[in-house]
């Protein structure tokens, strides 16, 4: 069941530059650097614990500017980038840092025009930088197995860039049975698989992919690591898969104070990239030191047998009470525009009526 269908009109709706406008997001930092973003309404207020600022006060002004609340307190204005959405949108699940998604696109290689599959869209972090990568002439096909979730990543989606994206469309099913129908084989040119067991999806995967093609999967423990860098192997159609992960530490910058900062982004999964042979050609074997030992069955019994779930690798996903209340943010900020372009137009029509 597609949810999202595709718009024949381009992406550009989400204005980066020039001046605010109702319907923009807008990140507000205080003197002590804690973040707010907002979307502006004509008329309304964003209250702090010390006074509030205006919308109005912020519509007609370019982003980069200052603005005083009620009690005398700067703020700075900005459009948010990429990294301040994702981390201040609705989710209900957790999302792929901006850390991450940079190199699945960068090391991933995703081009302007490719096809490419995501298989577990969550709250469509990752889609975004997806979307991004591809432009409106590819195509970003996501499949989710829970409806809360696409519905999540819809409304951010549209939030983010103004409107549906008319290279995304996603289907609410299993990707095993869905992607075949979606898809011809050999079709797509990067499939991202962000899933419990992503093993299990190899092969499709591998059906999908055009020769020279590449899948990329996220993975948050090294046991599902390891057993998905087997399930690769042994399919005999990817050359020898790379794994990595990523670490991100900021520095203090205050004069010559310049250090580390004591927190920072540590391990949040694994990926693993392997690119697709082409049909019939085995892949090269990769010459390797004599191991020490092998796994015995019931170490390989113990490895294959147990059904992973989201609380055993920690991850936890917001009760459907709140994933319904999620669902319905999602998307304020595309709403609010579409309100005002529709009171635009029908004050053009009344306009018009007059005249004639």
């Amino acid at each position: 069941m597609n949810t999202t269908p595709h718009d024949p009109a381009p992406t550009g709706t989400r204005v980066l530059r020039g001046p605010f406008r109702p319907g923009d997001k807008v990140q507000l930092t205080d003197p002590r650097g804690r973040l707010n973003t907002i979307v502006l309404v004509p008329g309304d207020k964003f209250h702090t614990h010390k006074g509030w600022i205006e919308h109005d006060d912020l519509l007609g002004r370019p982003s980069g500017v200052t603005v005083h609340s009620t009690a005398g307190i700067e703020f700075q204005a900005m459009r948010p980038g990429y990294e301040d959405f994702v981390l201040s949108m609705p989710r209900g699940a957790a999302v792929i840092y901006p850390k991450d998604a940079a190199l699945i696109t960068t090391l991933g290689d995703v081009f302007p025009g490719a096809v490419v599959v995501e298989a577990g869209v969550g709250s469509g972090a990752l889609t975004l930088a997806l979307l991004r990568a591809v432009g409106d002439h590819g195509r970003v096909l996501s499949f989710e197995r829970r409806q809360e979730f696409a519905d999540i990543a819809s409304g951010n989606v549209a939030d983010f860039f103004g409107s549906p994206h008319p290279a995304w469309s996603c289907t609410v099913g299993d990707l095993g049975q869905e992607l075949p129908r979606a898809l011809e084989v050999g079709e797509a040119d990067r499939v991202v698989l962000d899933m419990l067991a992503p093993w299990e999806c190899v092969d499709v995967a591998a059906d999908a992919l055009t020769a020279g093609g590449m899948l990329i999967v996220y993975i948050a423990t090294a046991s599902q690591l390891s057993r998905t860098a087997e399930a690769v192997r042994s399919t005999k159609r990817f050359a020898e898969p790379r794994a990595l992960e990523s670490m991100v530490r900021d520095w203090h910058l205050e004069g010559l104070a310049v250090r580390p900062e004591h927190r920072m982004i540590g391990h949040t999964g694994f990926l693993l990239f392997a690119r697709r042979m082409d049909e019939g050609i085995e892949p090269l074997e990769r010459s390797r030191r004599p191991q020490g030992s092998t796994p015995s069955d019931e170490d390989l019994d113990a490895w294959f047998e147990p059904e992973i779930t989201e609380q055993d690798i920690g991850q936890r996903t917001a009760p459907p009470k709140r994933l319904r209340k999620l669902g319905r943010a999602a998307g304020s900020r595309a709403r609010v525009e579409a309100a005002q372009d529709s009171a635009a137009t029908d004050e053009e029509v009344t306009d018009d009526t007059r005249e004639d």
